[in-house]
């Protein structure tokens, strides 16, 4: 199938390592140039090297780097048609264990670097005609997950800010969409293991609980992002799909 993303450009966040980093590799394959912000700047210019995409050097959190990272690309490529929104996921633990604090700093990293962005982003996307903006969040949009209260109080109202967007950039042939991530084989799914009191244990049980009993590979989230992004997808908008080898239990 052709997605018809050749000539295209993106901006592509947390894209050094992890989901993140398949994505853009994704995109690269299918034609699409491709910006790519992270904090790490070795790793990065390693990630970037390859796919000969333009990179940035940044906390997704910081108003300069996003600056950098949209005008970088108007002027590498010359248009914006593909935003994906990124972050890691703010830290785990229970509502007693987890500082007051803390919950501005998710807010900051989960929800508005994501909306920021799409603020300078968005006058290049609806100057494309087939803008996309895709959120990589978790399944607790939809249903909480133990021991990560941060992210079930913060990701849904993501979804909610999406749904909106969706609804108020339609007639811009904009379209935006959210990827329920479910278990992935990346580094931080072993961060939240290693915070439980039997590591191995936790794995086993987190495994067994999915249908497909096994984790999802980067690979797998990132041919569901490109799908999203692609002409073929331009009648889906204010979805929320989850790539989680069926695990979630709800029927919506």
């Amino acid at each position: 199938m052709d997605l018809g993303l050749k000539g295209t450009a993106a901006i592509v966040c947390g894209a050094s390592s992890g989901i993140g980093l398949a994505v853009a590799r994704m995109l690269a394959e299918e034609g699409c140039s491709l910006t790519m912000l992270a904090r790490d700047p070795d790793r990065l210019a390693a990630a970037a090297g390859p796919l000969e995409a333009l990179a940035v050097a940044g906390d997704v959190r910081d108003r300069d780097a996003q600056r950098r990272v949209v005008d970088g690309t108007i002027e590498a490529y010359g248009r914006l048609d593909i935003l994906v929104n990124n972050a890691g996921g703010p830290p785990a633990g229970t509502f007693e264990t987890i500082p007051e604090e803390a919950f501005a700093e998710a807010f900051e990293l989960t929800m508005n670097s994501a909306v920021r962005l799409t603020r300078l982003a968005l006058p290049h996307l609806r100057a494309s005609g087939r803008g996309r903006i895709v959120n990589l969040s978790s399944w607790s949009v939809r249903e909480p997950i133990p021991y990560l209260l941060l992210s079930n109080a913060i990701r849904p109202g993501l979804v909610g800010w999406a749904k909106t967007l969706a609804h108020e950039l339609g007639p811009d042939g904009i379209t935006v969409n959210t990827i329920a991530t479910g278990r992935v084989d990346t580094p931080r799914i072993r961060e939240l293991w290693a915070h439980q009191p039997d590591p191995a244990a936790a794995e086993r049980a987190d495994t067994e609980s999915i249908p497909a009993r096994r984790l999802a590979q980067p690979a797998e989230v990132a041919a569901a992002v490109a799908f999203l992004c692609s002409t073929q997808a331009a009648y889906i908008s204010g979805a929320v799909l989850p790539v989680d080898g069926g695990a979630l239990r709800g029927v919506w």
